[in-house]
């Protein structure tokens, strides 16, 4: 789930009794209703990211029932309500590799809109949601005019690798962006409450 900011809830995909969905809703906090919008390119999925910047919907990532989503990023430009798909490599080094359970957030350095994907599931359990997979630590950098990725290599401390967490971006008093993780699912099944906040200097 993600918001523009505004006065609209977008909800995307999903595990519900059966199977995964690819299916997009609106959600008007004004007026109290819910639109069906376009569903995102195949295949359905559970755990996957999306987020709002400028007028579009950015989804990548997810898990399929058989294998971690990774590759491409698909594009929803809400004038025209029409997805568009940004391909990579997802090869750790062009790119971030496949994942699931992860995190897809926007963010402005130095008027520059980027998009980072951080942490989540690289290789899920064989107990499904009972259990943690193989979980990833690493952070990446998508610039959005660009189309490129990059790496961010982090100083100091860093959360330990994780999926199913929270994370967003919260602005200082100057409004300077930083991203906020809290929590989720270590790679030894354990429940995490720590607190981290991610600053570029």
């Amino acid at each position: 789930m993600t918001s523009d900011g505004s006065d609209t809830l977008f909800l995307h995909a999903g595990c519900p009794q059966q199977g995964r969905l690819s299916d997009l809703w609106a959600f008007d906090v004004n007026a109290k209703m819910w639109r069906s919008l376009p569903a995102a390119p195949d295949p359905p999925r559970g755990g996957t990211s999306i987020t709002y910047s400028a007028g579009k919907l950015y989804r990548m990532n997810g898990f399929d029932g058989q294998k971690e989503q990774g590759g491409h990023v698909d594009v929803f430009d809400l004038g025209s309500e029409a997805w568009s798909t940004i391909t990579y490599p997802a090869d750790s080094k062009s790119g971030p590799e496949a994942r699931s359970v992860s995190a897809l957030l926007p963010l402005e350095v130095d008027s520059k809109k980027y998009l980072i994907t951080l942490f989540g599931e690289h290789d899920p359990s064989s107990l499904g949601h009972s259990g943690a997979g193989k979980m990833l630590g690493n952070v990446w950098a998508y610039d959005i005019t660009g189309g490129d990725w990059s790496e961010i290599k982090t100083d100091g401390d860093a959360p330990q690798p994780r999926g199913w967490f929270d994370a967003d971006v919260a602005k200082d008093v100057k409004g300077k962006e930083a991203i906020v993780v809290h929590g989720g699912l270590a790679e030894d099944n354990s429940r995490l409450g720590d607190v981290w906040i991610m600053e570029v200097i």
